[in-house]
């Protein structure tokens, strides 16, 4: 038998035979401190594969469950800072800057991918192909096409764990109450909601040069075009040039769109908007037919009021206008919710009183009881099952966000349909579905 397999197997039987011990006494609290106590002599092994500033802090809470044994990022100097940090590597881990050698390691069981978005899809399905638990950033995917390939990949690998690091799903007073009160019906038919998330940065023109010692530009950049080093592309600032990511509508469009689909039941597969109105967008250089026409700047939109059409008659309005947040309108009452606050006459009258409880709680996590994000995650390692934040509904979110971006880049209507996931009436929107990648960097098949 594979180390791989033997050694996962022996922490999930183990795990399992814990929880069932420990099931029997109302006393055990599954918190981090308890699960690392309890695994402290078969700790799940993690490789950190992405170490900025939220890769970092991703591997601080999952030190918490496992033991971090290796560190990777293409900038020697972020996998250098995570190994010195005594919450990380605490100078252990081994280093690379080479995804593969993570991937390739029998003694690995979780991996955990914060790299920038552009690189998700690809490191995600090799790292199921290789037998590994995944935890991955959000947003997930760069293209419509890499959300069925994603997709594909987690039904054939089902045995192994995704989760999706949209930490929203576990915000208990804000943004699960808000879910709750839409699933319940207590504000009636929803027939608007606002998603506002601000608008992307504007910037430019700036320098090219030659990228810093110690960073594998041409790695970093990979299935993207191969372009000149420009230190405003890279780190943190990658997400506003759509050569990396969507811009606003999918950073935080992965959040917001996600709770407003969550709470409407419209994040099952087959569901979706049929039209998406981008006519109401500025960008910060001129486009051509979907494309910048310089590269020296920021490009993703920076303005805009894209309006998302469902058959319902429902309309979701994703903003940079007003304040972030979401406002859900129905038919009965409206709130607004952020992660400052959830507020409005449901909430000030408390609509939900008797009905937003463990019951509820536990319904929304699949059957799991409420617990922290991680926690939720390093216990379906142990029980099985979906966890809060699962590939399936992501991806609904992410064909949301998507045809948002299209649209806005074409400046137009676009028709969708959800239930054979394409883009009709429009050969030039659907040319947006995938995106060729450079040779060498393709994305797998499963």
């Amino acid at each position: 038998m594979p180390h791989t397999q033997h050694s996962r197997r022996n922490f999930l039987s183990g795990t399992s035979a814990l929880l069932a011990a420990a099931t029997a006494s109302a006393a055990f609290p599954w918190s981090a401190k308890a699960f690392a106590n309890t695994m402290a002599v078969d700790r799940p092994r993690v490789g950190c594969i992405g170490l900025g500033g939220m890769g970092r802090g991703d591997a601080h809470g999952h030190r918490s469950f496992g033991d971090i044994i290796a560190l990777c990022d293409v900038d020697e100097s972020q996998a250098a800072k995570a190994n010195e940090d005594p919450n990380i590597g605490a100078g252990k881990a081994d280093l690379c800057t080479d995804y593969r050698k993570v991937l390739e390691r029998p003694d690995i069981d979780v991996v955990s991918i914060v790299t920038p978005d552009h690189w998700h899809v690809k490191i995600a399905i090799e790292a199921l192909i290789a037998g590994k638990h995944v935890f991955c950033q959000k947003p997930l995917t760069l293209t419509l096409e890499e959300n069925q390939l994603i997709r594909n990949a987690c039904r054939k690998y089902s045995d192994r764990v995704f989760f999706v690091g949209t930490q929203q799903r576990s915000d208990q007073e804000r943004f699960l109450r808000a879910v709750n009160m839409v699933r319940r019906g207590l504000i009636g038919d929803v027939r608007k909601i606002t998603v506002g998330i601000n608008g992307g940065d504007v910037g430019g023109p700036f320098r090219k040069s030659d990228p810093p010692a110690g960073l594998n530009w041409d790695m970093w950049l990979g299935q993207a075009p191969k372009v000149d080093y420009i230190r405003e592309r890279c780190h943190n600032t990658f997400r506003w040039w759509y050569e990396y990511s969507g811009g606003k509508f999918t950073d935080w469009g992965a959040h917001h769109v996600d709770i407003s689909l969550w709470a409407t039941g419209l994040d099952q597969e087959g569901t979706g908007p049929v039209e998406v109105d981008g006519t109401d967008v500025k960008h910060p250089v001129p486009f051509r037919d979907g494309y910048p026409e310089q590269d020296d700047r920021f490009n993703s939109a920076h303005d805009f009021n894209v309006i998302a059409k469902f058959a319902s008659g429902m309309e979701m309005h994703i903003t940079s206008r007003g304040d972030n947040g979401i406002l859900f309108e129905g038919s009965k009452g409206r709130f607004f919710v952020n992660r400052g606050k959830i507020a409005g006459q449901p909430i000030e009258e408390n609509w939900d009183k008797d009905q937003f409880g463990p019951e509820q709680l536990q319904e929304l996590y699949k059957g799991k009881p409420f617990e922290g994000h991680k926690n939720n995650f390093y216990r379906c390692l142990a029980e099985g099952g979906l966890p809060v934040s699962d590939v399936y509904s992501h991806v609904q979110t992410m064909n949301t966000c998507h045809l948002a971006v299209i649209a806005a880049r074409l400046n137009r209507v676009i028709k969708w349909d959800a239930k054979t996931e394409k883009i009709t009436g429009d050969d030039q929107a659907a040319s947006f579905f995938a995106r060729t990648p450079r040779a060498g960097f393709e994305i797998a098949r499963v």
